[in-house]
């Protein structure tokens, strides 16, 4: 600095950390569960699955369509809990992989976009806040019941994916 010259700073990047958001949809009712935790490992995955389903105690299976991560594996929830509580939860879940380099044919894609620019367009400086901003998101997203509007038909896979259909 010197007498006569504009103040100068430097803007340095600092990083608080990261964190790592588990989606759940409901695309028919037009809700969405979301939960942020600070990784993300196999632990971590099974013990969203099991509050996931007891989100539903009443429904005997739940078709849950997920992309190819690799602690997205029944084998995350044998060894995360007991053996007989594990199969119990692998009994109740009905498991549709999306196929790989197909990220976009999946709805929680899109969900994660609008997430992006409507909640998380910014810095927010603690996992807390984040928490915060996210469940008011969440809320008000169910409370409006905003549905997916899917346009992927069976009819435009067997088109775009003709390699992964079978010639009927």
């Amino acid at each position: 600095m010197a007498s006569g010259r504009m103040m100068r700073y430097d803007d340095e990047y600092v990083r608080y950390g990261v964190a790592e958001i588990f989606l759940f949809i409901e695309p028919l009712k037009g809700r969405r569960f979301v939960h942020v935790t600070k990784r993300r490992t196999k632990k971590d995955w099974a013990l969203q699955i099991r509050d996931l389903l007891q989100r539903y105690p009443k429904a005997r299976q739940i078709r849950l369509v997920m992309d190819n991560l690799n602690t997205h594996s029944i084998a995350s929830l044998y060894e995360t809990f007991p053996a007989d509580e594990a199969r119990r939860l692998v009994e109740r879940l009905d498991i549709h992989y999306t196929p790989k380099h197909g990220s976009w044919l999946n709805m929680a894609e899109i969900e994660f976009s609008v997430l992006s620019n409507q909640c998380l367009n910014r810095r927010i400086a603690t996992i807390v806040s984040m928490r915060n901003e996210i469940i008011a998101w969440q809320n008000n997203r169910n409370n409006r019941q905003t549905p997916i509007q899917w346009q992927f038909t069976t009819d435009t896979a067997r088109i775009k994916l003709k390699k992964l259909y079978p010639n009927l």
